[in-house]
């Protein structure tokens, strides 16, 4: 009976997580398409690359899509289960809630598992692809696109413009090509029609035109003797080079130092790495520092007396060395004051680095420990609640999932900000919804009526009639 109830379980929570894992995988990928439609449109980009650009997004959300989906088909779970009174019977046969919830229990466990292997091996190599085809994307320039009457400037030392183009959007007229040779001289090219096509591997473009000027002007900077020469054609060919406005191709390595490109054991490594650094550096400012201060292996005895006798002081310095001795001092303390200044500024950039390092670890492992904490939200909130489908599960899955995704943010936030640790802001939204999920299980292994309308009701109803009952005895008194 027991291993038909763990099979009955598991039918009811596979079939929802899958459903709401993709629909919130699907979400989030839209929301990052919304994000960077604007450096995607007008580019000319062929469907493989958006298809990689999308699928490298995809892969960087899915310890993102994992949490709400546990949460949401716990939720539906268990509230289907209690909205058809199969929980009741199940509780009535003698078993306990945490038995009937110990398959789904192994299963977050494995799901938290995955999630820290996608947060610790893919999804660093997918943000690193992410990230250089992105790089790849944002600086290409725009596709050829010859509209009338606009100016198209992206060809690098030549600005177009036709007049009129015909259906064919190879005929154009009243052409119009300005050539800058160098930044005091322009040329120019004005024809009455032409014809443009694209080289068999569209590295160029060709324009051939009839019936115009080409104007030049010939000189040197500076040279006010110079000349401008008109040349009348019938026709001309004109060739441009669209290599420019490919895609070009940076390599992964720029990025691959990043803090998100790297593994939990990277991370470590770079950590301690980054803290020999900053006791090298301590080191090497101290022994900077140190051969400025000469006096301090004098006597206490001499210092003291060398402070309090000004007398002592001017027999010591000669008067005619005063003046070169105050020079050497002003230049001493400017070469310490910046010493300190360097070492303050690369102290905290080396502080920063730290902290991002420490709060990517950090990430990678609470991120997969909230998909357990988050599933002893749902599941005790679908047995207590009691409702199936995806009217009342999905308005609390959400409302959980926002103060999840709250606190996560606003601990990355004061971690960055360098206001808490990178442990404790990472950790946050587990700490503060961890005791959430131990109230929830107990309220719902007591069958509480912690969502049961009816039992607020009767509540209100029970102090309503307390009051009155109160007002009656007083007024009966007066």
């Amino acid at each position: 009976m027991i291993k038909k109830l763990d099979k009955l379980i598991l039918k009811s929570f596979l079939g929802p997580f899958i459903i709401t894992f993709f629909i919130a995988l699907f979400v989030l990928m839209m929301q990052i398409l919304w994000k960077y439609i604007d450096d995607l449109v007008g580019k000319g980009l062929d469907f493989l690359t958006i298809g990689k650009f999308l699928w490298y997004a995809t892969l960087t959300l899915v310890t993102l899509a994992m949490p709400i989906a546990i949460l949401i088909s716990t939720i539906m779970t268990f509230g289907n289960l209690g909205e058809s009174f199969e929980l009741v019977a199940i509780k009535s046969a003698g078993i306990s809630l945490l038995r009937f919830m110990r398959p789904l229990i192994w299963v977050a466990c494995i799901l938290s598992f995955i999630t820290f292997l996608f947060a610790n091996y893919i999804i660093p190599t997918s943000q690193l692809k992410f990230v250089t085809l992105y790089n790849d994307i944002y600086y290409k320039k725009p596709a050829f696109d010859l509209k009338e009457g606009v100016f198209f400037s992206q060809i690098p030392g030549f600005v177009i413009k036709a007049g009129e183009k015909e259906k064919d959007n190879s005929t154009i007229h009243n052409v119009v090509i300005y050539e800058q040779s160098n930044p005091l001289q322009d040329n120019a090219i004005v024809a009455k029609t032409g014809v443009m096509k694209t080289s068999e591997n569209a590295n160029f473009l060709e324009f051939n035109l009839k019936d115009g000027y080409r104007y030049e002007e010939n000189g040197q900077m500076g040279d006010t003797t110079t000349e401008f020469i008109r040349l009348r054609f019938k026709e001309f060919k004109k060739l441009f080079d669209l290599s420019v406005l490919k895609m070009q191709t940076t390599p992964d390595s720029m990025f691959k130092n990043n803090s998100r490109m790297l593994s939990a054991r990277q991370l470590v490594i770079f950590s301690d790495s980054l803290n020999k650094r900053d006791d090298s550096l301590s080191n090497k400012l101290f022994t900077t520092l140190n051969y400025y201060f000469h006096y301090y292996k004098l006597k206490d005895s001499i210092i003291k007396k060398a402070n309090s006798d000004t007398a002592y002081a001017g027999q010591v310095i000669p008067e005619l060395n005063k003046r070169s001795v105050r020079d050497r001092t002003y230049n001493m303390v400017n070469d310490m004051k910046s010493a300190l200044l360097f070492s303050i500024s690369d102290s905290k950039e080396r502080n920063k680095e730290y902290r991002h390092l420490r709060l990517e670890l950090h990430r990678k492992f609470s991120l997969s420990f909230a998909c357990l904490i988050l599933f002893f939200i749902g599941a005790p909130l679908g047995s207590i609640i009691r409702k199936g489908g995806l009217g009342m599960p999905l308005v609390v899955a959400i409302i959980f999932f926002i103060i999840f995704h709250l606190l996560n943010t606003f601990g990355e936030k004061f971690v960055k900000e360098g206001l808490t640790s990178p442990f404790f802001g990472m950790w946050l939204a587990v700490i503060v919804l961890a005791p959430v999920g131990v109230f929830f299980t107990y309220k719902a292994m007591n069958d509480s009526q912690l969502f049961n309308k009816e039992y607020y009701y009767r509540f209100f109803k029970k102090v309503r009639s307390l009051f009155t009952s109160k007002t009656s005895n007083i007024e009966s008194k007066v």
